[in-house]
């Protein structure tokens, strides 16, 4: 007897496949959207659990037991793909390009952001991570060499403007730090380090791993991403630093959080990628930080203040003016049968499921 699939099977996967690459990217974005303002929530919910002089739900550990129900789940999801076979097909640069984006993205990226989490609002992490699309359009455009036109590139341009709008007109907040005549937040600069993060592990997603089969690409940025901060964490901090990470009422909110946030919004992420442009996902991921605004006000309470108005007013522009830049590359294709653009390779995005941008 053969391995063929049920109908009800066949007809499922029809259905997904039938799905457009950026529905999968639009579901992403609430779920990064709204994923600062669940992180910050869940600390405040420890804040009233805790145990000796310890927050069961402190930021670190929510990323680091996130991110291990997270693991658990892709293991559980993916095991198939992960066996012998398929890890020696992978070639050493493939490797290499795992090992990079896990590092940024899975470690260096999520300790950043969190860390600017507990030093600024959410709705100001929310908008200096956009940062990261023009700069993965810049490096695309540069690197890849895709191609790309005027209207994207001034909404990148409208975007990096709107970041800039909201750090420049930021009230004064401890701690603040000098660069180049300027004054910045503490927490705007680790959210901006962060976002770059983010954008070079795009790059190096899109040349080097778009051919790594997505289960065996999840787990190991997960993982090895997860092993990396938690020895980091470590040396700066100390073992003490996650003594509440084997509390229960840290893990049953972690279960939830790890197979939603992470799981489910990475998994959308790199799927919708995969089916889209560079391009394509960092304009429609421009639109994270209408969801993180609104999140942070329905979940927080935060309003936002003059400069978060200003500053996301500017992105919401480039979001339109790249959305422009979208359809006129759609539609001379549709037009123009014969004429075809070259081929560009399906990126596989470093978004993480913490992820507040």
């Amino acid at each position: 007897m053969g391995d063929s699939a049920s109908p009800s099977t066949t007809t499922g996967r029809k259905f997904i496949n039938r799905i457009p690459g950026q529905a999968y990217l639009w579901l992403a974005v609430v779920i990064f959207g709204a994923s600062s303002a669940v992180t910050r929530k869940l600390t405040e919910i420890g804040a009233h659990q805790f145990r000796g002089e310890q927050n069961p739900i402190s930021l670190c550990n929510v990323l680091f037991v996130g991110n291990l129900c997270a693991l658990l789940v892709l293991l559980i999801i993916y095991r198939r793909q992960w066996h012998r076979a398929t890890l020696r097909q992978l070639s050493q640069q493939q490797w290499l390009g795992l090992i990079l984006v896990a590092i940024l993205a899975g470690a260096l990226a999520p300790g950043l952001i969190f860390q600017a989490l507990s030093l600024t609002p959410v709705t100001n992490v929310v908008l200096v991570g956009r940062l990261e699309p023009p700069l993965t359009l810049a490096l695309s455009f540069w690197l890849l060499r895709e191609r790309v036109n005027a209207w994207q590139v001034l909404g990148a341009i409208a975007a990096f403007l709107g970041v800039a709008l909201t750090i420049v007109l930021q009230p004064v907040r401890e701690p603040m730090i000098q660069m180049a005549g300027f004054q910045i937040g503490g927490g705007e600069l680790l959210a901006a380090l962060g976002a770059i993060a983010l954008a070079i592990a795009s790059i190096l997603g899109k040349q080097w791993l778009s051919k790594v089969p997505l289960g065996i690409f999840s787990i190991v940025r997960t993982g090895l991403g997860t092993l990396i901060f938690f020895g980091v964490a470590l040396v700066l901090y100390g073992p003490r630093h996650f003594m509440g990470a084997f509390s229960p009422f840290l893990w049953q909110w972690m279960l939830l959080y790890g197979v939603i946030i992470v799981v489910v919004g990475q998994s959308f992420w790199i799927v919708g990628t995969r089916a889209s442009s560079v391009s394509t996902a960092s304009i429609v991921g421009s639109c994270v930080p209408i969801a993180g605004i609104l999140a942070a006000y329905l979940i927080l309470g935060e309003v936002p203040i003059q400069a978060q108005y200003i500053g996301g007013i500017v992105i919401l522009l480039g979001l339109c003016l790249g959305q422009i830049g979208i359809q006129r590359q759609i539609d001379p294709k549709a037009a123009m049968g014969s004429m075809r653009s070259v081929p560009t390779e399906q990126a596989i995005a470093a978004k993480m499921g913490f992820k507040g941008i």
